[in-house]
Order: structure tokens, then sequence, then C-alpha cells
């Protein structure tokens, strides 16, 4: 450290002096900048002076680290006005002044406080004044130097990145550039070599190299595989002083990683493969997979399966899973165990994105071989069509044969079958089959005109061996079954006659005149023949000539009605009846016959109708008006009479039950009405016996507090199909027996006598007529209840009375 100061010291002297020995005048003239100095007389008459530069000094030069014990001597300021007397006083003004150089205002020796470090501050600018102590005066104008510090190698180079990544595609050549790293020193690179770095490789080699100028890293390796070694640690030193000894170093380390590229064609692991598939499987079922190994990664592992040859091409196929990069074989078409039992297949594996650098290298694919055996499953029935269309006359006779479906097994066991119709599809079971051959036939008759189409469904099922013989086979009771939908198309045929194809309201005026079109009419027919309708009309047989209309058959299916004489009298006919004959021309011919109502009406001279009521008709026969109005107030003098009668008849009132309080009778109830006999169906309703809510409602006694509230019982519903005297019957014989029903002494009468009654008139109205006078004499012999009877109908007062 002492050599390395007296280093320093000796060129700072040396430099010291050299800067001394140049001509004052030429230092200041190189570098101080002109400034003028102002010196101001009291009575300011002088004029301004130019004063010559004294100053003595150049730039300064200090190094960095200084690590001595006394403070680093940096340079002296002088000025050549300073006698050597110390009347001069130095100041130092700018960067650092006073606390990192200090300077001896009586000599002007500047030191430097602390230690500097170049990579901070590489120069500093400052400013000196030079003034008289005396009078305060500068006596040289201010001036700014600068102290520059010298480098030392004090920096060791740093990597812009502490760790770099980088790739390069495996079977690269060798020199093939990598990545470039950089290292940069904080020294100074014009001053010596401490900023002159070198690199080298500390650790990856042999693979990899580095340019020690540029830090470029290279292959140094050919062909390196990415399947043996796929990562690569490289370790990279930079060294200043230009890498000799003494120089300080940093490092770094690159991850490189060695990309793939396509350079392996796929393999199978296995040279043949066995899968086995039911033969019910239906179109693409996955049957197995398969997979070849490629050590390539990415889209260079990426292949395709395809079959190349074998004799199940056309029933199977081979798909790709991009996902897992596996060849699934699938099911192209229908398998059949009877038909073929293995196949055998070739399938080739082959890469998608091979490289043209290494087709040299051999073919990109490779091929195995798959065999699948087919497994034999029960099957249900195969009909001989997808679907089956019937077409039947609609007049078959129930009991035919419509129609046949047929069906097979296709198993080895070739079982029998048996058909059914599924009844969801026929409710109405118009049609059966034949379980064994599969005919169809109908149950009851077709009618297009109310159900053109059937579409039913018919079930073919195995009878299997159990079935047959269900001793051998007790545990095998599988069933297969299926489906056929069969359309029973029924034709039409000729079996409703045509009809008109509405109610025409048809009228003929009074003014008519021969030849004139009245009505047009046209016909329907419900039935649908196939070269479509054909009608004709024609007069009635029995009336083949009307003298007052004519029938006009317009060859369109339709027909004019004509009239054929001059003028019609609504008095003589008000109304015609027009018989017309109706018939198509399909086989077998129907024919009906259509009545034609026509009016006769008055009209005007344009042949509009006015009139054709029968207010016109009287009116036309010789009523007046007056006549017409006293027919009118008649008929409303009758009608204000019955209103009167019946508000009359709602007034009467009822009389009483009991008329006086002698009145011993025990709730006697009356109807006032003995009808008028068998023979009498007028004088009552006979529908009021057998009303429901009458005959239903049970009625307590309301003289007397029931005791016991019984159980209405409800009689049997069948009074709608009874006669009336059994039901008579059956009321007295409940009302016997009811406990609750009213005292026997109650009378209850239904006005209703039975048939051929034999018995006499109970009235006492005939006794007059009789032949001899009755004796009364015993009422006076039944108790005082009976005392009024016997006083007028007893003894010889009453007879006179």
């Amino acid at each position: 450290m002492r050599t390395y100061y007296c280093l320093s010291l000796f060129i700072w002297t040396y430099m010291f002096h050299t800067v001394d020995a140049i001509p004052l005048e030429e230092k200041a003239s190189r570098d101080l900048p002109s400034k003028r100095v102002v010196d101001l007389t009291k009575d300011d008459s002088k004029m301004l002076h130019r004063t010559k530069r004294g100053w003595m000094w150049n730039q300064f030069f200090l190094l960095e680290e200084y690590t001595g014990t006394d403070t680093q001597y940096v340079g002296k300021l002088h000025t050549d006005q300073d006698k050597g007397d110390g009347n001069l006083k130095y100041i130092l003004t700018g960067d650092g002044a006073g606390s990192l150089f200090v300077i001896d205002e009586n000599t002007g020796d500047i030191h430097a406080a602390k230690k500097l470090d170049r990579e901070e501050k590489s120069l500093y600018i400052l400013r000196a004044k030079a003034i008289d102590r005396k009078t305060g005066r500068q006596v040289e104008p201010e001036s700014e130097f600068i102290i520059k510090i010298h480098d030392i190698n004090d920096n060791e180079p740093k990597f812009t990145k502490d760790l770099y990544t980088a790739s390069v595609p495996e079977m690269s050549g060798v020199g093939t550039s990598v990545i470039q790293v950089t290292a940069t020193d904080a020294d100074d690179a014009n001053y010596g070599n401490s900023a002159k770095v070198v690199y080298s490789i500390l650790q990856g080699q042999p693979y990899f190299s580095v340019d020690p100028e540029s830090g470029i890293i290279k292959t140094a390796l050919p062909d390196m595989s990415r399947e043996n070694r796929e990562q690569y640690q490289v370790v990279i030193q930079a060294k200043d002083m230009g890498g000799q000894m003494g120089g300080l170093s940093g490092t770094t380390t690159v991850n490189i990683t060695l990309t793939d590229v396509n350079n392996n064609p796929p393999r199978f692991p296995q040279s043949t493969y066995q899968f086995n598939s039911p033969e019910s499987v239906p179109l693409g079922t996955h049957v197995g997979r398969i997979k070849a190994d490629d050590p390539d990664v990415g889209e260079n592992a990426e292949m395709e399966y395809s079959i190349a040859e074998g004799d199940g091409t056309d029933m199977f196929d081979v798909i790709t899973d991009k996902d897992t990069q596996e060849g699934i074989i699938t099911v192209k078409q229908n398998l059949d165990f009877e038909s073929k039992m293995l196949y055998t297949l070739k399938v080739d594996a082959s890469n998608t994105h091979p490289d043209p650098r290494f087709l040299h290298l051999g073919p990109f694919k490779d091929t195995a071989v798959v065999k699948i055996s087919v497994e034999d499953i029960d099957e249900p029935p195969v009909f001989s069509k997808l679907y089956y269309l019937i077409e039947v006359d609609e007049d078959v006779k129930e009991g035919s044969i419509i129609g046949q479906v047929t069906a097979y097994d296709p198993d080895a066991m070739n079982n029998l079958i048996k058909y059914s119709i599924d009844r969801h599809t026929d409710m109405d079971r118009i049609f059966s089959i034949h379980s064994e051959n599969g005919s169809i036939f109908t149950l009851k008759p077709l009618d297009r005109e109310s159900s053109p189409w059937h579409n039913i469904t018919i079930t073919a099922t195995e009878i299997s061996e159990w079935e047959i013989h269900p001793s051998e086979h007790q545990s095998d009771n599988s069933k297969q079954s299926s489906h056929i939908p069969v359309f029973i198309r029924i034709l039409d045929i000729n079996d409703h006659a045509p009809e008109l194809a509405m109610y025409y309201e048809t009228f003929v005026c009074e003014n008519a005149k021969p030849g004139q079109l009245i009505q047009t009419v046209s016909v329907m027919d419900r039935d649908d023949p196939p070269r479509g309708h054909k009608f004709f009309f024609e007069p009635v047989p029995e009336f083949p000539l009307n003298p007052n209309f004519t029938i006009v058959d317009n060859k369109d299916n339709t027909a004019g009605i004509m009239t054929r004489k001059d003028g019609y009298s609504r008095n003589k006919m008000s109304t015609y009846l027009l018989p017309i004959l109706i018939f198509d021309n399909d086989y077998p011919i129907q024919s009906s016959t259509g009545t034609l109502t026509i009016r006769v009406c008055a009209c005007d001279n344009q042949g509009n109708m006015q009139s054709c009521n029968a207010e016109a008709l009287v009116l036309s026969a010789g009523l007046s008006t007056g006549a017409l109005i006293a027919i009118l107030l008649c008929i409303i003098i009758l009608l204000v009479l019955v209103v009167l009668f019946a508000a009359l008849k709602r007034q009467r009132k009822k009389e009483p039950l009991i008329i006086s309080k002698d009145d011993v009778r025990d709730n006697i109830v009356t109807y006032n009405d003995e009808g008028g006999g068998e023979e009498d169906t007028q004088a009552f309703d006979i529908g009021t016996l057998r009303n429901p809510e009458a005959r239903e409602d049970s009625k307590l006694r309301r003289d007397v507090m029931p005791e016991t509230i019984f159980q209405i019982r409800r009689t049997v519903p069948l009074w709608e199909n009874i006669d009336v005297q059994d039901f008579i019957h059956r009321r007295l014989k409940e009302n016997d027996s009811d406990p609750s029903a009213p005292p026997y002494d109650s009378l209850a009468t239904y006005a209703y006598e039975g048939n051929d009654s034999i018995a006499d008139s109970l009235s006492s109205l005939e006794s007059l007529t009789a032949d001899c006078n009755q004796d009364y004499d015993y009422l006076s012999d039944w108790g005082p209840r009976f005392k009024k009877l016997a006083d007028m109908y007893g003894g010889d007062d009453s007879d006179r009375d």
C-alpha cells in the first residue's frame, strides 16, 4: 500500500511540476475564461482597466479508493500576485468544497478529506478566489478548475442476468448459436484494461463452447439427442483485465434445453392385438384401442392410424384420438356371427408431421395386426321388411285375411316365431293375427269414412326351447322380440248414396215466366272414388213430367231448377215439393232422392222477393183491416180474463184443519180431492206420486215431541220401474211399520182406489136415494166422542132435518 501511495504521489508531483513549467500567460489563456475586473474610485472618473490573469494551476488528478492514513494531496492554488507575505487568502467553492476537498487559505494547498469512488463521480468542478486580507478585494477573478478521479480496477464484471434460459434444436450441427450472454464492468474503459472483459466456460463442456469476446454460446458436439438428455446447465465466467492474472471476474448460469425434432418414427410395442366384439353392437361402437410409441413430443409425436389391408376393411374402421394418440377400432357395419366369426386387419401408424431432414433414417410409420373375434348372442327376430303397407276394401267380410308379416330368427338356433298385435295400437280389436304364420285378418267391419287408416304394431317373439320342452330347460327363460309397424289403408267402395249438399231456401216469384232459373243445387258424397265424383240428376220415375218445374243437369255435378209455366199463385199453392233423383257413376251405383221445398213469394219487377209470409195470404183472401183488429182485441180480452182468474184462484184461502174447539178429530189430514176413479187421468198428476224428494222425506210428528229420534230408513230406490198400485201398498206397509210415523188415527189419502174397485161410495149424499133409511142409533153406544155424529144422524129429529 505504501508503494502504491508513493507511486501515486510521484505521478502527481510529476504532473504538478509539468503544469508549473507551462508559462503563466499560456496556461491562463488556455484554461480560464476571460473576465474583467472593475476598479471603482471614489470620484468614479477613472477608466476601466483589464487586469491580466495570474492564476497558476491546471487540471488536477486524484486516484480513487485512497486508503492511506494521511489525507491525499490534490494540488496547490497559486497566483503570481502572492508575494508570500500572507496578505492573500484563498477561498474554494463548488462540488465537495469543504467536505471532500479542503484548502489551506494561506498557502492554497488542496487535500482530499475522504476516499473517493470514480464509479460514483468521475470529476468535480470547483471555483477558487484570491482575496486581499486587508482590503477584502479580489486580487484574482473567480475561476473554476476540474479535479478528475483516476480509475483503479476495483469492480468485477457483472452479467445482465443471474440466470439465462435458452433452447436449441436437438441434432443441431457443431457451432450452432444458442444464446449470447453479456457482462459489464463499471471501471473506466478508457483507462487501462480494468474494463476489458473476456468470457470463458467453466461448466458445460464438451457439449457447448463460448466466444471469449462476444459471449455467444455455441454447440460443441454434433447430433445431440433430446431423447438421451434434454437439460444442460452451463456456467460462463467473465474476467476483466483482458483475462490476465489479478483481474476480477463474475459468473452466470445458462440453462439450455434441447427442443424436439421429428427424428423418431412411431413403433408398436407389440405386433399383434386381439379384441372381441358381440355381434349385436350398434354401428360406431369402440371395439378396442391400440397405440404406437413415439419418443418425440408435441406435434412431432402426432400420428395417424389407418387400415392398410385385411378381410375386415368393410366391417371396421380406425380413428385417431388426438388427445391420447391412440387408434380406436370401431364397427363400420353390422356384425353377424353366423356369417363370419373372425376378422384380421393390418393397421398403420404414421407421423403426421415428418421432418424431411431425417427421412433418410427410414419410413416414419409402423404396422400391427389386429384380430377381432365376433361373439354370438341371442338376437331378436328380424322381419322381412322395415314396415308393411296393406290395402283392403272397406266391404271386406269379417274374418278375411288381408295380409301377412314374416320374421325369422337370425341365430344359429333358428327358433320358431310367434306373432301378436300390440293391443295399445288396436284398442277396438278390429284386427287379429295368426300366431304361427303371421296372417292378419279382420274381426270387425271396416268403414273408410270413419277411419281411412289403421296403424298397428306387430310383435314377433322367439319360442325358446324351454317353452317347447319346459322339463328339459328350467332356467333358460329369456325371450327376444322385435316390433314392426303395419299401415293398413282402407280402400273406398261406393257404399254411400249422394245427397244434396245443403238445405236450400228456394222460392219462385208469382210473376215468374217459363224457363227461369230459380235454384242451382249441388251434391255431396261421403265416398271417395279414385276417378273422382260424377253425379246425375233426374226426376223421380213416379213423376217423370212435372208441370211446374224442370230439372236440368248441368253436367258439372250441379243441377238447375227451371220454371215451366207462366205465373204462380200463393192462394192456390203456397209451397211446392220437388223430388230430385240423384245417382253417381261408380260401381255399384248408389242413388237417393232429395226433396226441394219451393215457396211461392211476391216479387218486384226485377225478381227480388218481397213477402212470403201468412199475413200476405190472409190479406189477399179478402179480410179487411177492421176484422183483423177485432180478432186481435178478442185475443187480448181472453188473455186478460185468464190472468184475472189465475189471480183470484191464488187469493183463495185454505179451510182450517180444526174448525172449532169442540172438534175432537185428532190430526186429520185432508186433500180435498178424491179423483175421478180409475178412468180419470186428468184429475191429478200421477207423476207426483213418483217424486223422489217427496217419497224420501221422513217427517216426524208435529203434535208430540218424540222421546227418541230414530234413524231415518232409506227405501230401496226402485220407484221408477214399479206400478202405482204396488207403490201405494209399499208406502202403506212402510208407514205401518215405522215407529216415527203419525198416529194410527191420522188419515193419509193418496186419491187412488185401485183397479176395478167393487166398493160402494162412502158419501152420505147417496143415502137419501136409498130405498130404506139406515139406522144410526148404534152411534150413541160409541161414547162421548161420537155424540155429535149421534145427534146429527140418530133419532127422528135428525131424519126430519
